[in-house]
């Protein structure tokens, strides 16, 4: 008996004091005095600092080491972002979905992607004008092969698409603009849809960019990156489709559609490469030198961008089966404020 009550006084004593150590850490919030508040998170910095400082020599140390007795490096930590962290979703696409790759022989937009059909664009605005509507609609058709402007006037939008199925167009962009701003585009595939409607913003005209290009008349190249669900499979599809399948590669001109956290980043490049000859040197810092004394150049390949805008961002607001209808449209997705659920939640 006597032996079970030293050991509870000493579990005791030892609980004591860990709660007495845990009242003496005392964090810079709990200080009233802006002076000792402020030397006690500095200290607390620099010490944070030379933990991390020490972490990193351990680790350049394994490395060595690693590399001196000729085995495996340790493996490199990966850091924790949005993007690698995202929340689980079963529509994501797998390079071996068979039935993905049906529904792409079968959707609205096999014939063009076929290059059965060619792309011919028709671009419209909303019955309200803007002050950088036109200008924005300008750098779109230079931007987008094929593809015309017609001026909204008093007509239905249904009348317009109906107009636009008789002149074959395969798509229409209609820009929409609040208070003197573009602020949102509706792409309608035709002739059966779909209909996606974006929210534009962050819009940056090509006169507004530093030392910006001129595009040329060259078909470009179109880079989609990052539509790994259904849903972005079928957005960057709707968005493919506006763009001939046959790039001019000798115009240089890449257009791409970045998604990232559901927001599809909009640029317009030109690329050149440029060979730019480098003098070789050891590791010492010595130039190395051949049978002449001289010492030899080394040619390396470097690729330099220059943007010729426009930029903008976009974020998806709905899909809407077949053309148009804000009545009786059936939806396929629509985005609504209580889907926010979590920051690492994506739909594209």
């Amino acid at each position: 008996m006597g032996g079970n009550d030293k050991r509870k006084r000493s579990e005791s004593e030892g609980g004591d004091e860990q709660a007495m150590e845990k009242k003496r850490e005392i964090l810079p919030s709990m200080i009233k005095n802006k002076e000792k508040r402020s030397a006690i998170h500095a200290k607390l910095k620099q010490q944070k600092k030379l933990e991390k400082r020490k972490k990193a020599k351990a680790r350049d140390a394994a490395e060595k080491r690693a590399l001196e007795l000729g085995e495996e490096l340790p493996a490199k930590k990966i850091p924790k972002t949005i993007e690698n962290t995202r929340e689980f979703d079963e529509t994501v696409c797998k390079p071996d979905d068979e039935e993905l790759f049906a529904g792409n022989d079968a959707d609205e937009f096999s014939s063009i992607l076929k290059r059965e059909r060619t792309p011919k664009i028709l671009i419209t605005t909303c019955r309200f004008h803007s002050s950088r509507g036109p200008d924005l609609i300008k750098e779109l058709l230079s931007v987008i092969p094929n593809a015309h402007y017609y001026k909204r006037g008093t007509y239905d939008l249904k009348k317009i698409v109906e107009f636009a199925n008789k002149k074959d167009f395969t798509s229409i962009i209609v820009v929409h603009t609040n208070r003197r701003e573009p602020d949102a585009f509706v792409i309608i595939g035709l002739p059966t849809g779909p209909t996606a409607h974006f929210k534009l913003s962050n819009l940056v005209l090509r006169k507004d960019i530093k030392n910006h290009g001129n595009p040329t008349s060259h078909e470009p190249e179109l880079v989609l990156n990052n539509f790994t669900t259904r849903l972005g499979h079928r957005i960057g599809r709707s968005i493919q489709s506006l763009f001939p399948q046959e790039p001019n590669f000798p115009g240089r001109r890449v257009v791409t559609f970045h998604n990232q956290r559901d927001f599809i980043f909009f640029r317009h490049h030109r690329y050149i490469f440029e060979a730019k000859e480098t003098k070789q040197t050891e590791s010492k810092g010595k130039k190395t030198k051949d049978a002449k004394g001289e010492s030899e150049p080394q040619g390396k390949v470097i690729a330099r961008l220059q943007e010729c805008g426009p930029r903008f961002t976009l974020k998806l607001l709905s899909l809407q089966h077949g053309t148009f209808d804000t009545k009786g449209g059936e939806y396929e997705w629509v985005h609504k404020p209580e889907m926010d659920t979590s920051r690492r939640r994506f739909f594209l």
